[in-house]
């Protein structure tokens, strides 16, 4: 099994649109059995892909090991993936993670959930902080999609810089251009700069994902938006097996 992180040090940025998506391609692409586990307390994840759920405050409680995952997960309309949902309980997540002075909290869970799931993608709340720290403990790979910007690669590059300082052996960091607009001359200057950069386009249909609760390949799978996901995904997972 392997836990897959998107995450960025800002929002705004399409991390829940990647990280919905990635999980549909390990689901509806390799029919790997997938599970969002959505950390982030806004909830986005959520609510996509479990419109009607009715959210409580027990998120926290998976945390804190008051409640297995295994109860809170919820089988969502996509064959082989669950997810694990966030709600308000989650809104000071690195305060919890300080409180609890468990710095592998989220790997310990994860491998409690090892022999149900091939892959787990974590939507990771935004901020440099003690999630974060999880989060560079526990998965195998993190992406960190960025908007083409010098601001949104200087903060890649801080996040790298932390992850050699204080995480040497830990997971690789891939940045990824999304909601990229070739029209615009600082994103067309920033692809090629780093032209081995994956690039996710902005697309109208990726903005309608809330709309229908569903993910880009299940409306519009010969979209430039979905077939680039359906790229990286084929790439990750190549990676992975190397």
């Amino acid at each position: 099994m392997a836990t897959i992180a998107v995450y960025s040090m800002k929002g705004g940025v399409g991390k829940t649109s990647l990280a919905v998506n990635l999980a549909w391609a390990a689901a509806a692409l390799s029919k790997r059995r997938t599970l969002l586990w959505d950390l982030d307390g806004q909830a986005a994840a959520s609510f996509i892909l479990a419109d009607g759920r009715k959210a409580g405050d027990e998120a926290r409680a998976v945390i804190e090991k008051d409640l297995a995952p295994e109860r809170l997960i919820v089988k969502t309309h996509i064959p082989l993936l669950d997810l694990l949902p966030a709600d308000a309980s989650l809104h000071q997540l690195d305060a919890l993670f300080s409180e609890l002075d468990r710095k592998k909290r989220i790997l310990r869970l994860t491998e409690g959930l090892q022999r149900s799931y091939d892959h787990i993608i974590l939507d990771c709340p935004p901020g440099l902080g003690s999630t974060s720290e999880q989060v560079m403990r526990g998965a195998a790979l993190i992406l960190m999609p960025m908007i083409p910007s010098t601001l949104s690669q200087r903060a890649f590059a801080e996040v790298r810089d932390h992850l050699t300082r204080h995480h040497k052996g830990g997971p690789p960091i891939i940045p990824v251009f999304s909601m990229v607009d070739r029209r615009r001359l600082a994103h067309r200057k920033a692809m090629a700069e780093a032209p081995d950069c994956p690039v996710i386009p902005m697309a109208s249909a990726v903005e309608q994902m809330a709309d229908r609760h569903a993910a880009l390949g299940e409306y519009a799978p010969k979209s430039p938006a979905a077939i680039a996901v359906a790229t990286l995904w084929r790439a990750i997972e190549e990676r992975l097996a190397r």
